[in-house]
């Protein structure tokens, strides 16, 4: 799946790629563990779901 939202890349997978601005290359993977992965909506209530967040978050802002 590829989308822009942050929420809904870390409700509905096991793995969120981050991308460097173009040329396009890997800049990091998250390996993503909540505890009920069977319903995304639930997932966003996850005590680790914030922490996931925050840190794609601060990728965005970084030019590394």
């Amino acid at each position: 799946m590829v989308t822009h939202d942050i929420q809904e890349a870390i409700a509905m997978s096991d793995k969120v790629i981050v991308l460097s601005k173009r040329p396009a290359k890997i800049k990091r993977i998250y390996d993503i563990v909540l505890e009920n992965k069977i319903v995304p909506s639930k997932n966003r209530n996850d005590k680790n779901f914030s922490n996931y967040y925050e840190k794609i978050w601060k990728d965005f802002d970084s030019d590394d």
